[in-house]
């Protein structure tokens, strides 16, 4: 089948595959997973400087 340059199927990025259960509406649950996991990095960095910061000091 030749190229046809009229044919834009696909252009424009691609989309997350959604589960059965977020096309049903249950996808709240991995925004919350994502946010805490983000939440347990930032306390991670935090301590990480506060311990290099403290290295430094001594």
């Amino acid at each position: 089948m030749a190229k046809s340059r009229n044919n834009l199927l696909g252009v424009g990025g691609q989309r997350k595959k959604l589960s059965r259960a977020e096309q049903n509406g249950a996808g709240q649950g991995r925004a919350a997973d994502r946010r805490s996991a983000e939440d347990r990095k930032q306390d991670l960095l935090k301590k990480m400087r506060e311990r290099n910061q403290d290295a430094a000091a001594e």
